[in-house]
């Protein structure tokens, strides 16, 4: 049988086993989490490795509050109009990365459409703090598309975080009944921009929805044309019953099959395998 014919059935499979938290060091990040009122994906999104991820002390910030503009099939991430956006902010966050003893950061943000600059302000500041208070902690931001806007995507480039995550989801088939105002070209032009501009780009897809064999290979040559050069796929995991339904669960086989080709094909990195997030064991992306 060929690898791209061993798609799994839509029953939860073993290997999706999810890691309960279990040290003290779970407990010290939940604690500052909550005393700083931080909103981070972890718990927003119902992310599957927040116990290890968490157990190993590290935890992905997200910024400009908890209430998305957009409504994502796919997120669990809340929608609706957002609070105003809180100046003091990230002057919290960079102290919060500090309390965390984070040696590499991971920042996102839900989408601020509301907002004249998407956000962008907020996101550069942030990233200054950080590195202000935090000099020697290297940050990854995984943005919002800002709407491809030049000027936007340049503040937060010139904030200099090591590395600039923007996700493709899934094909281009799928973008239309899948993500909320969001475009596959426009998500490709902001990889684009930020690959032109100098920094590490990375992208990150979902797999289990609808997608072929062969679209995951056709997102990966068009994320290679626009100089995509670290690439993450997952399995998607339905956060409640009123999300997008999972349609297969793929083979570890699959995942790593991808990973092979991924590599060959010219990604300096990918990680590829069914409990993996764009922001999953990010510290290594840096290199």
């Amino acid at each position: 049988m060929e690898i791209k014919q061993k798609y799994n059935s839509r029953r939860k499979p073993d290997w999706l086993k999810i890691q309960l938290p279990k040290s003290s060091s779970y407990a010290e990040v939940q604690k500052i989490v909550k005393q700083y009122n931080l909103n981070t994906i972890c718990t927003s999104g119902k992310c599957p490795n927040l116990g290890e991820c968490w157990d190993r002390g590290t935890a992905t910030i997200m910024i400009l509050g908890d209430i998305c503009t957009r409504a994502c099939k796919f997120c669990a991430v809340k929608t609706g109009k957002p609070l105003a956006a809180d100046l003091a902010e990230p002057a919290n966050v960079a102290e919060s990365v500090r309390l965390l003893k984070l040696k590499h950061c991971v920042l996102t943000s839900v989408d601020r459409d509301d907002l004249d600059d998407k956000g962008s302000g907020i996101w550069a500041e942030t990233v200054r703090k950080i590195k202000e208070v935090n000099p020697e902690t290297t940050i990854e931001t995984l943005i919002p598309d800002f709407d491809a806007i030049p000027e936007l995507l340049q503040k937060v480039i010139d904030a200099k975080p090591e590395v600039i995550s923007h996700n493709l989801e899934t094909s281009r088939r799928l973008t239309p009944e899948i993500r909320s105002r969001a475009k596959y070209d426009r998500s490709l032009e902001v990889i684009k921009y930020l690959s032109d501009a100098g920094v590490v780009s990375k992208s990150g897809i979902m797999v289990g929805i609808g997608e072929t064999y062969d679209e995951v290979l056709e997102i990966m040559d068009d994320l290679l044309a626009v100089g995509c050069k670290v690439f993450t796929i997952g399995q998607y995991l339905q956060p409640t019953k009123k999300h997008l339904e999972v349609q297969e669960y793929i083979h570890p086989d699959i995942f790593k099959e991808w990973e092979r080709i991924g590599l060959e094909k010219g990604f300096k990195y990918v990680e590829s395998s069914p409990l993996v997030r764009s922001s999953y064991k990010a510290e290594k992306h840096v290199k």
